[in-house]
């Protein structure tokens, strides 16, 4: 009982049933005979030394006694070979264990489950997230109707100068003969005037971009603002400092670029209400967080109940590109006034400082700087809404990126989707009595089975009985209820808790309750699977998100989802018991970032979410790194063909041309957002 004792301390408890008598000695002339053990080292008798005899050489073996005992390395050795015999003697005592009784049952009624992997090395801290600006964090309803304010007048003064950009293409590109009134001082003169009221139409804009500066919060509006202010000066000074041999100047770009602004603004702004209007349709939503530490010490997403504290300050941050360009823009601004005094200057040629200001601040100006993110997040935010989802804003997109999802009982079977077929009362036991305490129990365990037992409760006319010694198994629950011992589990668990089940009993999927070891009830249990939780589980797996099933109904077991509903359980994590409690425990801490705000049950708002968050990131980070390089490319080949003075390599057609090709990339890699 106590165990033996094993080299360096401690005490091996013998697990039941693993001692074997030894086998009896054979001895071909004679009957078996029993071996006897050997006495173990305490039980040696002590026996005297004798001296050796001078005519006899006796070598003394290195170990504690003899001429070697004051020799540490031969002590030393000697324990090594001490510590291998006895190791050598123990090897096989495991042996057969794997035929005990009760390991056989135990593998074959409980689950396997997943554990979590201690990490080798201390990982390296995380850098902390950007704390959200200090905006007011307005109702979600409140700043709907905010955002709908001079929404429909924004889309029209966008159409309007898209409208001016193809006179001004038409005046600046001579693909067309040119009738004989509109000689070239005419036609620098007319794209003034369309550049003049371009910048009218978007003059909220070119004034957005410029109070930036004086918060040194720097985007591509910005720099559309000096571009515009160094353009328009070009063009109506070029007669009389540059003719530049009639090339005409960059006001075509400059109106192409002041229409995208508007477009994408309105865009973003149709996003941001959609949203807010999803986030305000329920009184009472789920929130989704990204919490730190949660499987496997990473991150993992959440679902819980609560007010959506912090989404309308989360909605009124800037996004994800204008984040990349309060970086790259200061730099770009800075790199084109040294950099245009230099090849106008610096050259000797003041008189081309206007045009070298223009040719380089409007090449370093994308015209995606307003669509890297309003092009995807308008059609996400009509996706999530039809769905009953709605992504926080872009700190809500940052948040993402866990490795897993917690998905709860009413993930994976929603209210509805799992019925009661029948109850079955055995022995004396009253139905009102087998009713109470199954329904008490799944009470105090929290699982998804709740509603269906209240429901079955109050048909019966009972009521729920006090619960003491509550304990949760892989399979079961158990309790004392009025000083009896009560289980309530599958019938694995009740063949594990040797409870007699009746044979031939065929019950795929039931709730089992056994009062004082004995049989008292069945309660057969229909589940069915919803149309949209194995494609979620899909989308989830292909984008590398792990499900993590913290589930407490014991019914939901990975070879239950794979048998019947034939869910890919391998590619998904399946927790202790008490693990899973700690998962889906409602008072756990999370984080104070909101990922999404959801309005309806299941796992399919939840998953298009996490999945549209981390796709919707991914892709506004690469069109922003594009959108950066192109104008970091469109800066350096303006400077140098400034520095040569080439005016037809620089020509307004050519200079189109060029940033028309950097705006491809954008809505081809927008489009990949709602693939999934």
């Amino acid at each position: 009982v106590g165990g033996r004792p094993v080299p360096g301390g401690g005490r091996v408890v013998e697990f039941p049933g693993s001692r074997q008598a030894e086998p009896p000695e054979f001895r071909p002339d004679g009957p078996p005979v029993e071996r006897q053990a050997a006495p173990t080292r305490q039980e040696e008798p002590e026996e005297e030394e004798q001296p050796p005899r001078r005519d006899e050489k006796v070598l003394e073996f290195p170990g504690e006694e003899g001429p070697a005992a004051d020799n540490p390395i031969a002590e030393k050795l000697n324990r090594l070979v001490r510590r291998a015999d006895d190791y050598a003697s123990h090897m096989y005592e495991e042996e057969g264990k794997e035929h005990d009784e009760q390991v056989r049952r135990a593998e074959a009624y409980i689950p396997g489950t997943d554990e979590e992997e201690e990490p080798e090395r201390p990982r390296r801290e995380r850098r902390a997230r950007r704390q959200p600006p200090p905006a007011p964090d307005l109702p979600a309803g409140d700043l709907a109707r905010r955002y709908n304010k001079g929404l429909k007048s924004l889309g029209v003064r966008g159409t309007l100068t898209l409208l001016l950009f193809f006179p001004a293409l038409y005046l600046s590109v001579e693909l067309l003969p040119y009738p004989a009134l509109l000689t070239p001082q005419m036609r620098v003169w007319a794209l003034a005037g369309l550049q003049v009221l371009a910048m009218l139409l978007g003059l909220d804009g070119l004034l957005r971009g410029l109070f930036r500066v004086f918060r040194l919060e720097f985007g591509m509006d910005t720099l559309l603002a000096f571009a515009s202010a160094a353009t328009l000066a070009d063009a109506l000074t070029m007669f009389q400092l540059d003719s530049r041999e009639g090339e005409m100047p960059y006001c075509a770009a400059i109106v192409l670029g002041l229409a995208l602004l508007l477009k994408g603004t309105a865009r973003k702004r149709r996003g941001q209400r959609l949203a807010c209007r999803t986030a305000a349709s329920a009184s009472h939503p789920y929130l989704v967080t990204l919490d730190e530490g949660k499987w496997n010490g990473r991150e993992a997403y959440a679902k819980w109940s609560g007010e959506p504290i912090g989404f309308g300050r989360q909605m009124q941050a800037s996004d994800g590109a204008e984040r990349i360009f309060q970086r790259i823009v200061p730099l770009l601004l800075i790199a084109c006034l040294l950099l245009s005094v230099v090849a106008s200057i610096g050259r000797g040629a003041p008189e081309r400082l206007l045009w070298c200001l223009s040719a380089t601040l409007t090449s370093s100006t994308s015209l995606s700087g307003a669509l890297c993110f309003s092009l995807p997040w308008l059609p996400l935010c009509r996706r999530l809404s039809q769905s009953g989802a709605a992504i926080a804003g872009w700190d809500g997109v940052t948040a993402t990126g866990g490795s897993g999802i917690l998905l709860t009982d009413t993930d994976f079977f929603p209210p509805g989707c799992v019925a009661l077929n029948g109850i079955k009362v055995f022995g004396d036991f009253p139905v009102d009595k087998v009713v109470a305490n199954t329904a008490s129990l799944i009470k105090e365990s929290g699982c998804g089975l709740d509603k269906i037992f209240h429901d079955l409760l109050r048909s019966q006319g009972c009521v729920y009985r006090r619960v003491s010694q509550f304990y949760s198994y892989e399979g079961g629950l158990s309790a004392l209820v009025r000083d009896q011992q009560v289980l309530v589990g599958s019938s694995a668990f009740m063949h594990l808790m040797e409870i007699p089940l009746p044979p031939g009993l065929n019950v795929k999927n039931a709730v089992f309750c056994a009062i004082d070891g004995e049989l008292a009830g069945i309660f057969a249990l229909s589940y069915t699977l919803h149309g949209t939780l194995e494609p979620s589980l899909n989308s989830l797996i292909r984008n590398r998100i792990t499900p993590v099933m913290a589930t407490r109904d014991f019914n939901l077991i990975p070879a239950m989802l794979r048998q019947r509903f034939k869910l890919p359980v391998d590619k998904m994590e399946f927790p202790a018991a008490e693990r899973r409690i700690e998962l889906s425990d409602e008072d756990q801490e999370h984080s104070d970032i909101l990922t999404a705000v959801l309005c309806r049950e299941g796992v399919a708002p939840y998953s298009e979410a996490v999945v549209g968050a981390v796709r919707l990131r991914r892709a506004v980070r690469v069109a922003a790194v594009l959108a950066s390089l192109g104008a970091v490319a469109g800066l350096v080949l303006a400077f140098y063909l400034t520095f040569v003075c080439s005016y037809a390599s620089l020509s307004a057609g050519n200079l189109l041309v060029f940033l028309i090709m950097w705006l491809v990339p954008t809505p081809l890699i927008s489009g990949m957002v709602n693939k999934y």
